[in-house]
């Protein structure tokens, strides 16, 4: 008599279809199967520590979002986003122009973005973003 398992015909759940899902998923894996690749995260983005209060707080959001592991796969794409975030942070504040990297920290960071793209907090220095986006002629 033959018999089949159905499982591993059926589709996944359709909660965790999409590549952002998988890439969400492959991320926490690694981390918590090399734990050493999130120290590596975290000794990087603490070259930036002090630099900017926002990303601060943001870094310490992050490691808080590891200490419960029996939800993360809930929270996987939330958790791969801020490790994204907050690693673009570091690199503005420490290599990018001060006016670009408080605009990122201020949107990105402290969730003042809204949910339309563009969308800024008042006070903050525009100016330069502008005139390094505005092409030189002549």
């Amino acid at each position: 008599m033959l018999t089949c398992d159905f499982t591993s015909f059926s589709k996944p759940h359709r909660v965790w279809e999409g590549s952002g899902n998988v890439a969400a998923l492959d991320l926490l894996r690694a981390t918590l199967r090399e734990p050493q690749t999130l120290e590596a995260f975290f000794d990087e983005v603490a070259l930036s520590q002090g630099a900017d209060k926002r990303l601060d707080a943001a870094i310490k959001d992050v490691k808080e979002s590891f200490a419960d592991t029996s939800t993360i796969e809930y929270r996987a794409r939330r958790v791969a986003e801020n490790l994204a975030l907050v690693l673009q942070a570091s690199l503005l504040v420490r290599h990018g122009h001060p006016a670009v990297a408080d605009a990122f920290c201020a949107t990105r960071l402290a969730g003042d973005w809204g949910g339309a793209f563009g969308t800024l907090p008042p006070g903050l220095d525009l100016a330069p973003i502008i005139d390094r986006a505005t092409p030189k002629v002549g």
